[in-house]
């Protein structure tokens, strides 16, 4: 086994060991990206040369004080709207040709505090405002998308061009590709990660969160960013996770829901998903059947938030360079310029009314267990599908469909791999808790990934 194909806790351990030092394993997934990216298209910004010193630093630290913790030497990817001090920022759009970061945001203060080393930045779709990541191929299959808008971020964990990777989460931006590409991705409670120095899409639904191999992996990464930040209004200075246990479910109640999240899915991710649920039932949890609350609400409150907010933020970049920004998102801040303040005042209203309906809903279990996308990775250009039931959605409409609950509710989300369709691409199952039970979601996922074969596999490119 090459050190890139060693997910995150291995790797760790590996160093920590000193069984495998910082600057091979930045080696050797420098390597490997050298030698994928041109079918993969995952990064905007490669920095082999800082990234090489950094993994030296960390070598000789390590070697004299020895390991800050997990993390310390280990070589990672940020997305694109993330800033790093003297690296470009440019949310994959003209409308940032150049701009380079003058300092760290805090989720890459936290991390270069960890010990990280950072490889560069990877494509985002155009800030972050869709959900396919055009410049991007699947890690699986290169004809189909990677998903957005952290596609890069996944696809570079997926391919074994990244250890670990962060992302930002909207509508489902770290869950979408995550699971698309067979890897795991954390949208953490609203306001554990801070978003300081993180180019916003709408500050009211945006997250920063991990992209990994496995569950252990994004626990690793979740404690070391999760922090209080007064400079960011929304970070709360809540309760931060230091434990992940194990072991099994019993007394786990899971919520199965009745509505909503099976609706217009695939008859192979239906399958593969109520199996993983069934799985968690033979592992001890108690399985509920539950309602979605106020469902039929969901796509009207999503983009009653979203679409004014994003606007809001673009404001006067739209005004001044409209030409530099791709057509599909020009478009939709364009949109948003005719919502009127009543209308966002409703979706403010209705937010709050949803959650509050979750809370009630949460009363009754420990987690929801759903798909995390209704089908597997799109075909590159296709901009629709056909249901069974005779409806035709937008891709883009689809992917967001089952995503969207946990952004609005700010109630964290895990994706994680629980089988393929019949063309061996990646299915996602999705699991929630109440706000500030990270742990709790992240408990219930590795007691199941443990419980299977293949977990934290690569890409088959990889092979």
């Amino acid at each position: 086994m090459q050190p890139f194909e060693l997910s995150l806790t291995e790797a760790s351990r590996a160093v920590r060991a000193r069984e495998l030092s910082p600057v091979e394993l930045t080696e050797s997934v420098l390597a490997r990206i050298a030698a994928v990216e041109g079918r993969l298209g995952a990064y905007v910004t490669v920095a082999a040369d800082a990234a090489l010193a950094a993994a030296v630093r960390a070598e000789r630290e390590i070697s004299g004080s020895g390991p800050r913790g997990p993390l310390h030497g280990i070589p990672m990817a940020l997305k694109d709207l993330i800033d790093a001090e003297g690296m470009p920022t440019t949310a994959s759009s003209r409308v940032r040709a150049g701009h380079v970061a003058e300092r760290d945001s805090r989720v890459a203060e936290r991390l270069g505090a960890a010990g990280a080393v950072l490889l560069g930045k990877t494509h985002t779709h155009e800030f972050a405002y869709g959900l396919t990541t055009p410049q991007t191929n699947n890690a699986w299959d290169h004809s189909r998308v990677a998903g957005g808008s952290s596609g890069g971020s996944a696809v570079a964990v997926a391919a074994g061009g990244a250890t670990f990777a962060m992302g930002t989460d909207t509508g489902g931006s770290i869950r979408v590709p995550a699971a698309l590409n067979g890897v795991v991705g954390l949208k953490p409670t609203y306001g554990l990660v801070p978003r300081t120095g993180v180019t916003s899409l709408s500050w009211s639904l945006d997250h920063v969160g991990p992209l990994a191999r496995t569950v252990q992996d994004v626990a690793l990464v979740l404690s070391a960013t999760a922090d209080h930040d007064p400079r960011d209004p929304a970070s709360v200075p809540g309760p931060m996770p230091d434990r992940f246990p194990g072991g099994d479910l019993r007394g786990l109640k899971v919520g199965v829901p009745r509505n909503h999240y099976f609706d217009r899915v695939t008859p192979e991710v239906e399958e593969s998903v109520r199996g993983a649920i069934e799985r968690l039932a033979e592992l001890g949890a108690e399985l509920v059947d539950v309602e979605i609350p106020m469902a039929r609400h969901i796509r009207a409150v999503q983009w009653g938030l979203m679409v004014p907010e994003a606007t809001a933020y673009h404001e006067r970049s739209l005004r001044a360079t409209p030409d530099l920004y791709a057509a599909d998102v020009r478009v939709l801040l364009e949109a948003g310029a005719l919502t009127s303040a009543g209308d966002y005042l409703r979706a403010q209203r209705a937010r709050t009314m949803m959650r509050d309906a979750w809370a009630l809903m949460f009363d009754e279990i420990d987690v929801l267990a759903a798909p995390t996308v209704p089908m597997t990775a799109a075909e590159a250009g296709q901009e629709a599908v056909e249901w069974a039931d005779g409806t035709t959605e937008a891709v883009s409409d689809s992917y967001v469909r089952l995503c969207a609950p946990a952004n609005i509710t700010g109630v964290p989300a895990l994706t994680l791999p629980v089988g393929h369709d019949r063309a061996g691409l990646p299915i996602g199952m999705q699991l929630m808790a109440r706000p500030f039970h990270d742990a709790t979601v992240l408990r219930v996922g590795r007691v199941y990934e443990e419980s299977v074969a293949g977990a934290g596999r690569l890409a088959p490119l990889a092979a």
